[in-house]
Protein backbone atom coordinates (compact mmCIF):
# COMPACT_ATOMS: atom_id res chain seq x y z
CA UNK A 1 0.00 0.00 0.00
CA UNK A 2 1.36 3.28 -0.89
CA UNK A 3 1.55 6.17 1.91
CA UNK A 4 3.66 8.29 -0.02
CA UNK A 5 0.71 10.65 -0.25
CA UNK A 6 1.73 11.59 2.97
CA UNK A 7 5.32 13.50 1.77
CA UNK A 8 5.50 17.12 2.84
CA UNK A 9 1.61 17.08 4.81
CA UNK A 10 1.51 18.56 8.15
CA UNK A 11 0.14 15.80 10.88
CA UNK A 12 -1.08 17.16 14.20
CA UNK A 13 -0.56 14.32 17.17
CA UNK A 14 -1.66 14.94 20.72
CA UNK A 15 -0.02 13.50 23.67
CA UNK A 16 2.47 11.30 21.31
CA UNK A 17 5.61 11.08 23.29
CA UNK A 18 5.28 7.63 23.94
CA UNK A 19 2.71 4.41 23.74
CA UNK A 20 0.79 4.28 20.53
CA UNK A 21 0.62 8.23 19.92
CA UNK A 22 4.51 7.54 19.36
CA UNK A 23 4.01 4.89 16.94
CA UNK A 24 1.75 6.54 14.83
CA UNK A 25 3.96 9.77 14.95
CA UNK A 26 6.83 6.94 13.78
CA UNK A 27 4.72 5.75 10.65
CA UNK A 28 3.94 9.55 9.62
CA UNK A 29 7.20 10.44 9.32
CA UNK A 30 8.40 7.62 7.90
CA UNK A 31 5.83 7.82 5.41
CA UNK A 32 7.00 11.77 4.15
CA UNK A 33 4.58 13.48 6.80
CA UNK A 34 5.23 16.72 9.13
CA UNK A 35 4.70 15.86 12.85
CA UNK A 36 3.84 18.54 15.39
CA UNK A 37 3.93 16.72 18.43
CA UNK A 38 1.97 17.92 21.49
CA UNK A 39 2.61 16.18 24.90
CA UNK A 40 2.55 17.38 28.33
CA UNK A 41 5.30 15.33 29.78
CA UNK A 42 8.56 17.88 29.43
CA UNK A 43 10.83 14.49 30.36
CA UNK A 44 9.65 12.76 27.59
CA UNK A 45 9.56 15.63 25.28
CA UNK A 46 13.66 16.49 26.34
CA UNK A 47 14.75 12.77 25.21
CA UNK A 48 12.48 13.12 21.84
CA UNK A 49 15.11 16.28 21.51
CA UNK A 50 17.58 13.72 20.55
CA UNK A 51 15.56 11.96 18.20
CA UNK A 52 17.23 12.42 14.03
CA UNK A 53 14.38 13.75 13.12
CA UNK A 54 14.01 16.68 15.44
CA UNK A 55 13.23 19.84 14.08
CA UNK A 56 13.43 18.37 10.52
CA UNK A 57 10.15 17.41 10.07
CA UNK A 58 9.40 16.32 13.75
CA UNK A 59 8.50 19.44 16.17
CA UNK A 60 7.67 19.02 19.59
CA UNK A 61 5.64 21.37 21.94
CA UNK A 62 4.87 20.75 25.30
CA UNK A 63 1.10 21.80 26.00
CA UNK A 64 -1.61 20.39 27.92
CA UNK A 65 -4.38 18.90 25.92
CA UNK A 66 -7.46 19.74 28.45
CA UNK A 67 -6.60 23.51 28.95
CA UNK A 68 -8.74 25.39 26.04
CA UNK A 69 -6.51 28.69 26.37
CA UNK A 70 -3.35 26.45 26.04
CA UNK A 71 -4.56 24.24 22.99
CA UNK A 72 -5.95 28.11 21.33
CA UNK A 73 -2.33 29.18 22.57
CA UNK A 74 -0.66 26.54 20.98
CA UNK A 75 -2.56 26.55 17.31
CA UNK A 76 -1.65 30.54 17.10
CA UNK A 77 1.82 29.99 17.72
CA UNK A 78 1.10 27.09 14.99
CA UNK A 79 0.35 29.87 12.53
CA UNK A 80 3.25 31.16 12.24
CA UNK A 81 5.14 28.06 10.84
CA UNK A 82 2.22 26.14 8.36
CA UNK A 83 -0.84 27.71 7.19
CA UNK A 84 -2.79 24.38 6.61
CA UNK A 85 -3.19 21.08 8.73
CA UNK A 86 -3.87 17.55 6.58
CA UNK A 87 -4.26 15.90 9.28
CA UNK A 88 -5.43 16.22 13.16
CA UNK A 89 -4.75 12.72 15.48
CA UNK A 90 -6.45 13.08 18.87
CA UNK A 91 -4.35 10.61 20.96
CA UNK A 92 -4.63 11.62 24.45
CA UNK A 93 -6.07 9.45 26.74
CA UNK A 94 -5.92 8.56 30.60
CA UNK A 95 -7.63 4.90 32.49
CA UNK A 96 -9.16 7.17 35.02
CA UNK A 97 -10.42 5.86 38.39
CA UNK A 98 -11.47 2.51 38.56
CA UNK A 99 -14.43 1.42 41.20
CA UNK A 100 -18.24 1.14 41.43
CA UNK A 101 -19.95 4.79 40.56
CA UNK A 102 -20.99 5.15 44.07
CA UNK A 103 -17.68 5.28 45.14
CA UNK A 104 -16.45 7.13 42.86
CA UNK A 105 -15.28 11.07 43.37
CA UNK A 106 -16.79 13.71 41.67
CA UNK A 107 -13.30 14.97 40.84
CA UNK A 108 -12.21 11.84 39.25
CA UNK A 109 -15.06 11.33 36.92
CA UNK A 110 -14.48 15.25 35.76
CA UNK A 111 -10.96 15.07 35.53
CA UNK A 112 -11.33 11.32 33.12
CA UNK A 113 -14.18 13.27 31.26
CA UNK A 114 -11.58 16.49 30.83
CA UNK A 115 -8.71 14.88 29.64
CA UNK A 116 -10.70 11.70 27.59
CA UNK A 117 -13.50 13.97 25.54
CA UNK A 118 -13.02 17.92 26.24
CA UNK A 119 -9.21 17.78 24.90
CA UNK A 120 -10.77 15.88 22.05
CA UNK A 121 -13.17 19.17 21.21
CA UNK A 122 -10.55 21.94 21.94
CA UNK A 123 -7.77 20.61 19.11
CA UNK A 124 -10.67 19.84 16.75
CA UNK A 125 -11.67 23.41 17.29
CA UNK A 126 -8.58 24.98 16.79
CA UNK A 127 -7.67 22.73 13.87
CA UNK A 128 -10.50 23.28 11.55
CA UNK A 129 -9.72 26.53 10.30
CA UNK A 130 -6.21 25.18 9.13
CA UNK A 131 -7.68 21.68 7.84
CA UNK A 132 -10.88 23.94 5.65
CA UNK A 133 -8.37 25.20 3.57
CA UNK A 134 -7.74 21.97 1.40
CA UNK A 135 -9.01 19.38 3.38
CA UNK A 136 -7.87 16.78 5.28
CA UNK A 137 -8.16 13.73 7.96
CA UNK A 138 -8.76 13.98 11.69
CA UNK A 139 -8.42 10.61 13.56
CA UNK A 140 -9.96 10.24 17.27
CA UNK A 141 -8.67 6.88 19.42
CA UNK A 142 -11.19 5.34 21.19
CA UNK A 143 -11.45 2.22 22.58
CA UNK A 144 -12.87 -0.94 22.36
CA UNK A 145 -14.58 0.09 26.05
CA UNK A 146 -16.56 2.41 24.20
CA UNK A 147 -18.20 -0.37 22.21
CA UNK A 148 -19.27 -2.69 24.57
CA UNK A 149 -18.86 -1.00 28.09
CA UNK A 150 -16.14 -2.29 30.56
CA UNK A 151 -17.06 -3.08 34.00
CA UNK A 152 -15.77 -0.77 37.18
CA UNK A 153 -14.18 2.14 34.67
CA UNK A 154 -17.63 3.96 34.17
CA UNK A 155 -15.82 7.41 33.57
CA UNK A 156 -13.43 5.54 30.90
CA UNK A 157 -16.29 4.14 29.48
CA UNK A 158 -18.42 6.86 28.76
CA UNK A 159 -15.53 9.46 27.96
CA UNK A 160 -14.69 6.58 24.92
CA UNK A 161 -18.31 6.42 23.92
CA UNK A 162 -18.36 9.98 23.57
CA UNK A 163 -15.40 9.84 21.64
CA UNK A 164 -17.18 7.96 19.17
CA UNK A 165 -20.04 9.71 18.86
CA UNK A 166 -18.29 13.25 18.11
CA UNK A 167 -16.70 10.53 15.54
CA UNK A 168 -19.79 10.15 13.41
CA UNK A 169 -21.09 13.60 14.51
CA UNK A 170 -18.32 15.45 13.02
CA UNK A 171 -18.05 13.21 10.06
CA UNK A 172 -21.04 14.46 8.99
CA UNK A 173 -20.91 18.41 10.02
CA UNK A 174 -17.30 18.62 8.21
CA UNK A 175 -17.69 16.58 5.29
CA UNK A 176 -18.44 19.01 2.98
CA UNK A 177 -15.15 21.04 3.63
CA UNK A 178 -13.27 17.31 2.45
CA UNK A 179 -12.37 16.64 6.22
CA UNK A 180 -12.95 13.03 6.69
CA UNK A 181 -13.35 12.31 10.69
CA UNK A 182 -12.75 8.29 11.69
CA UNK A 183 -12.05 6.85 15.00
CA UNK A 184 -10.67 3.77 15.50
CA UNK A 185 -11.18 1.16 19.03
CA UNK A 186 -7.94 -0.31 20.22
CA UNK A 187 -8.52 -3.18 22.57
CA UNK A 188 -5.52 -4.54 24.53
CA UNK A 189 -2.65 -2.47 23.42
CA UNK A 190 0.86 -3.43 25.08
CA UNK A 191 1.35 0.15 26.66
CA UNK A 192 1.95 1.32 30.15
CA UNK A 193 -1.82 1.90 30.68
CA UNK A 194 -2.72 -1.18 29.83
CA UNK A 195 0.59 -2.56 32.11
CA UNK A 196 -0.79 -0.68 35.16
CA UNK A 197 -3.09 -3.09 35.64
CA UNK A 198 -3.29 -6.28 37.60
CA UNK A 199 -1.19 -9.38 36.28
CA UNK A 200 -4.01 -11.78 37.09
CA UNK A 201 -6.31 -9.47 35.32
CA UNK A 202 -4.27 -8.37 31.99
CA UNK A 203 -4.64 -12.37 31.77
CA UNK A 204 -7.57 -13.25 32.22
CA UNK A 205 -8.78 -10.45 29.48
CA UNK A 206 -6.02 -11.69 27.26
CA UNK A 207 -7.63 -15.13 26.94
CA UNK A 208 -10.76 -13.64 25.57
CA UNK A 209 -8.93 -12.30 22.63
CA UNK A 210 -9.57 -14.80 19.59
CA UNK A 211 -6.56 -13.49 17.57
CA UNK A 212 -3.58 -15.53 19.42
CA UNK A 213 -4.98 -14.79 22.36
CA UNK A 214 -2.24 -12.01 22.91
CA UNK A 215 -2.01 -8.25 23.65
CA UNK A 216 -1.87 -6.11 20.35
CA UNK A 217 1.46 -3.59 19.78
CA UNK A 218 1.20 0.35 19.09
CA UNK A 219 2.60 -0.52 15.59
CA UNK A 220 -0.47 -2.61 15.12
CA UNK A 221 -2.83 0.30 15.92
CA UNK A 222 -0.26 3.07 14.13
CA UNK A 223 -0.74 1.50 10.54
CA UNK A 224 -4.62 1.79 10.68
CA UNK A 225 -4.37 4.85 11.57
CA UNK A 226 -1.71 5.74 8.71
CA UNK A 227 -4.16 4.33 6.23
CA UNK A 228 -6.90 6.58 7.55
CA UNK A 229 -4.30 9.29 7.72
CA UNK A 230 -3.47 9.27 4.01
CA UNK A 231 -5.61 9.27 0.78
CA UNK A 232 -5.76 5.48 0.12
CA UNK A 233 -8.87 6.26 3.10
CA UNK A 234 -10.29 9.03 1.11
CA UNK A 235 -13.95 7.79 0.94
CA UNK A 236 -13.76 6.46 4.18
CA UNK A 237 -15.30 8.78 6.61
CA UNK A 238 -17.70 8.11 10.20
CA UNK A 239 -16.18 5.04 10.45
CA UNK A 240 -15.24 3.50 14.31
CA UNK A 241 -12.11 0.64 13.66
CA UNK A 242 -12.64 -2.27 16.01
CA UNK A 243 -8.54 -2.94 16.95
CA UNK A 244 -8.58 -6.01 18.78
CA UNK A 245 -8.42 -9.04 17.86
CA UNK A 246 -11.83 -9.80 18.30
CA UNK A 247 -12.13 -9.75 22.19
CA UNK A 248 -14.75 -10.64 23.97
CA UNK A 249 -14.88 -8.46 26.96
Amino acid sequence: MNHQKLVNKNIIISAAADGIGWSIAEHCMNNGANVFLTDIDENKLSLLKNHKNYNINLFLTKTKANDPENVSSYFLKLKDHISNIDGLINNIGIAGPTGKIEDLEIEEWKNTIDVNINSHFYFTKYSIPFLKKIGGSIINISSTAGLFGFPLRTPYTASKWATIGLTKSLAIELGEFNIRVNSVAPGFIDTDMFRSGPEDIQKQLVKGVYLNQRVGLPVEVAKVCLFLASDNSSYVNGENIRIDGFAHI
